[in-house]
């Protein structure tokens, strides 16, 4: 695609149970790619040791959190492990217009929402563990959370992994370079969508009276 056409941005967003690695993969797009940029979430969450506010998470009261929720300031927010999660809606908005994709990490309930709210312009991701002794090892060896934290992510994988058929595109995340060429490869597909290209029109118009 030209650089000169125009497009409207996209929203990716990339599920998984706990410890699948979408963590790893968002990661590795970000560095890689210029023209996309992680959604900073708001949190209700206490913040893990090297997390910055601002720049991992907004982190915000229970109040705070809610008084967002009732303005309409969020679009999509979700409970899980007993806190609060939300995506601020106005730095999206302005990204996708002028023409910069946001890279969302969020669970199921999440991405419901944002299909409902703005589903053309979005693109659904579900990262699945290759099997159930990985997933355990992985949440294991992050050493960040108790052993009964862990019994928990392990019984609610079941339920997240089952949500997978509301998603476009499913990766086993089995190796993380072969994994984050996949995400690469289906973000780039994505941007070439003609119907995302909004200043398609007059480069071809443009295009065709110089011929």
């Amino acid at each position: 695609m030209s650089s000169s056409i125009h497009r409207r941005g996209l929203m990716l967003v990339l599920s998984s149970p706990s410890g699948a690695g979408k963590t790893t993969l968002a990661r590795g797009l970000l560095e890689g790619d210029g023209n996309i940029a992680m959604s900073v979430s708001v949190t209700t969450r206490k913040a893990r040791p090297g997390e910055t506010d601002g720049q991992d998470y907004h982190f915000v009261d229970t109040q705070n959190f809610g008084e967002m929720r009732n303005r309409g300031e969020l679009l999509e927010h979700a409970k899980v492990f007993d806190n609060y999660y939300g995506t601020p809606r106005a730095p999206v908005e302005t990204a996708l217009a002028e023409g910069r994709d946001v890279l969302f990490d969020i669970d199921w309930q999440g991405t419901q929402q944002l299909q409902e709210a703005a589903a053309d312009d979005l693109v659904k991701v579900f990262i699945l563990p290759p099997t159930a002794a990985e997933l355990e090892k992985r949440l294991n060896s992050r050493a960040q959370d108790s052993a009964e934290v862990v019994a928990a992510r392990m019984g609610k994988a079941s339920d997240e992994i089952s949500h997978y058929p509301e998603y476009d595109y499913i990766i086993v995340n089995e190796d993380a370079a072969a994994s984050l060429a996949q995400v690469q490869a289906i973000l780039t597909s994505e941007r070439l969508k003609r119907a995302r290209q909004t200043g398609l029109s007059d480069f071809v118009k443009t295009l065709r009276e110089a011929l």
